[in-house]
């Protein structure tokens, strides 16, 4: 039984590996759309997506929004979560730095900086 079953299992795996064509020419099966059609209904959702959303401004007064419109909003959104980084990574390092030098200064025992102080030190008096 298991032979008979090992079979007719290599025969149909041999069917799909010989027999001429694709299961979808078997079947007869088409896309429904092409790939061109499907990239234009992209295009045209777009397209009516910011017809909609300019309806919308104009009617609360703002001024139409255009693809290179949105591309500067976008770059300013990114220019300031750059800014935003940058300045949190130079607080924390501020803030490691005051430590470190509190903790030798402790080792000293000498009276811990303030954060004015250090500023002052790093950046001279004039700051």
């Amino acid at each position: 039984m298991i032979g008979l079953a090992a079979v007719f299992f290599l025969g149909v795996i041999g069917l799909g590996v010989f027999y001429p064509g694709s299961g979808a020419d078997q079947v007869d099966w088409r896309p429904t759309r092409s790939a061109e059609l499907e990239y234009q209904n992209e295009i045209d959702d777009l397209a009516q997506m910011q017809e909609a959303v300019n309806a919308r401004r104009r009617a609360r007064g703002a001024p139409e929004l255009t693809e290179a419109g949105l591309r500067e909003e976008i770059a300013e959104d990114q220019r300031e979560q750059v800014r935003r980084a940058d300045d949190a990574l130079v607080e924390e390092d501020i803030a490691q730095m005051l430590a470190l030098k509190n903790e030798r200064r402790a080792h000293k025992g000498l009276e811990p900086l303030t954060r004015e102080e250090l500023e002052r030190q790093i950046l001279g008096p004039g700051a």
